[in-house]
């Protein structure tokens, strides 16, 4: 794959990558043992995918507190993972919209949640909001 191609992907999957890797990245940084064999640790970059497109359609189309059912169907991954992803708690200020995501991911009888908070300019793009 060319290198351009293998970057447009990375920037394709930037919200939700963002948002979970660092949070399994710390993980073992830290030895928290206890996180092995969580959804996270079985994803592979096509289910980020898969979750990033369904982020950012409940994004652009879910109210506060409705969900959009998301899976890996289709990424090739031989673990199903699937889930929710629920926006909530819109502020708009200005030209700029946040929201919190709560994204479910459950693989293996295992369960694991993720609560970013996004925030995008009109006409922009969803971005991760760093505290």
């Amino acid at each position: 794959m060319p290198h351009q191609s293998r970057a447009l992907k990375r920037v394709s999957v930037q919200l939700v990558a963002s948002c979970v890797l660092l949070a399994s990245g710390a993980a073992q940084a830290a030895n928290l043992g206890f996180l092995n064999n969580t959804p996270i640790t079985y994803m592979k970059q096509p289910d980020l995918q898969a979750l990033n497109k369904a982020a950012h359609s409940a994004l652009d189309t879910k109210q506060d507190g409705e969900s959009l059912d998301w899976n890996n169907d289709g990424a090739g991954n031989p673990v199903a993972v699937a889930g929710t992803i629920t926006p909530s708690d819109t502020d708009k200020k200005g030209d700029r919209t946040c929201r919190k995501l709560t994204m479910v991911a459950h693989a293996k009888g295992q369960a694991q949640t993720w609560v970013p908070t996004v925030c995008k300019a009109d006409g922009g793009s969803w971005a991760l909001l760093k505290q």
